[in-house]
């Protein structure tokens, strides 16, 4: 009665709504910027079993938005992680910490255990795949999405409302999309649209308030605004996925590249000679570079600066961790531009790389 006593003394919940929190079965799928405060409200308001599924670990880049975890978890499984301190946050709850990578094969299975998925993923594959898995299982699916400053929330699959295909039949081309650790991510976004998420949550299980199904919620960090977009539902997207359901469990998600992206290490170029540079990051993430020649064409300007790029040369790209210069490369080669390969460790590696071992001479 104390834990949940706000709770309780709402008209709209009482103990017969907090009853329901205290029965319904939860599970978040992944504990990164948007699962933490997802897990720290469902928590907090005594959902009666919450299942984590990650099998990331936590890094310090991290601690800037996910605020479930602190330098002494630094190393450890995210989902076990979580749990230790959601479990010191409400102990009267089970929280189960599922440390592996959600597949075709372990989604249905573990899907079935639970009422609601939440989908707290930073990538399009997993992200497909949750919300195909949902349609199989008929499970309510409650989504996030951060871009930047902009923020993502809506509500799939519930009551017969439209799925996340509805809106996006197909996933995008591997690697033409950055993610947060390409482009950045305002620290608080991620709490904003977690905590949405987890309003989502109680909503569905209070049937309480006008659910966001059949709109896509859009939020903007800089100017506070939102905006809600109608979705309707699209039987064709959806029957796709249902008529599929018997070889969903072998099934992988297949993101072609147009091209090769000739990906190589710092390491197997260490000890060449005659070879360019191109930081493909934009304007303002590239910083001046002392340690080597670099010719700077952010991606978004790379079609219209083809002459800067020098044919007699190996082209080594790179950016922030080796997303956008696969794509560059693809774009290179479309252009009949050969010798060009993509630094997959990133910018900061390289520098770092070459500053410990000197060896590249230009």
């Amino acid at each position: 009665m104390n834990r949940y006593n706000r709770h309780i003394i709402l008209s709209e919940i009482g103990q017969t709504g907090q009853d329901r929190i205290s029965n319904a079965k939860v599970l978040v799928i992944g504990a990164g910027g948007l699962g933490c405060p997802v897990l720290q409200y469902l928590t907090a308001a005594g959902v009666g079993t919450i299942g984590i599924i990650d099998f990331d670990v936590v890094e310090l880049s991290n601690l800037q938005r996910q605020v479930l975890f602190g330098t002494a978890t630094l190393g450890k499984n995210k989902a076990k992680a979580a749990k230790e301190r959601l479990d010191d946050l409400n102990d009267s709850i089970s929280i189960i910490a599922y440390a592996e990578k959600l597949t075709h094969q372990n989604a249905i299975h573990l899907f079935n255990r639970y009422d609601i998925i939440v989908d707290g993923t930073d990538n399009f594959e997993t992200r497909y795949l949750v919300n195909d898995a949902c349609i199989i299982a008929n499970k309510p699916l409650v989504f996030g999405a951060i871009y930047k400053f902009e923020g993502q929330v809506s509500v799939f699959n519930y009551n017969n409302g439209p799925t996340y295909r509805c809106i996006f039949p197909n996933p995008p081309k591997k690697d033409t999309i950055p993610n947060c650790s390409e482009i950045g991510v305002l620290g608080v976004l991620p709490g904003i649209i977690g905590s949405m998420q987890a309003n989502e949550v109680l909503k569905i299980i209070l049937n309480l308030g006008d659910v966001l199904s059949g709109k896509l919620l859009c939020y903007n960090s800089q100017t506070s605004k939102t905006s809600i977009l109608k979705i309707n539902r699209n039987e064709k997207s959806i029957n796709s996925v249902l008529k599929d359901k018997g070889s969903f469990c072998k099934k992988e998600i297949n993101f072609n590249c147009e091209f090769d992206a000739g990906e190589v290490s710092i390491t197997s170029i260490l000890s060449k000679e005659n070879i360019q540079f191109i930081d493909v990051r934009e304007t303002h993430e590239q910083p001046k570079i002392e340690t080597i020649k670099v010719t700077q064409i952010p991606l978004s300007e790379l079609e219209n600066n083809l002459d800067k790029i020098d044919s007699e040369k190996e082209k080594y790209l790179f950016c922030q961790s080796g997303i956008r210069s696969k794509k560059a490369v693809s774009i290179l080669k479309a252009f009949k531009i050969e010798n060009c390969f993509s630094i997959k460790e990133g910018a900061i590696d390289l520098i770092n790389h070459i500053k410990e071992q000197n060896k590249i001479s230009l």
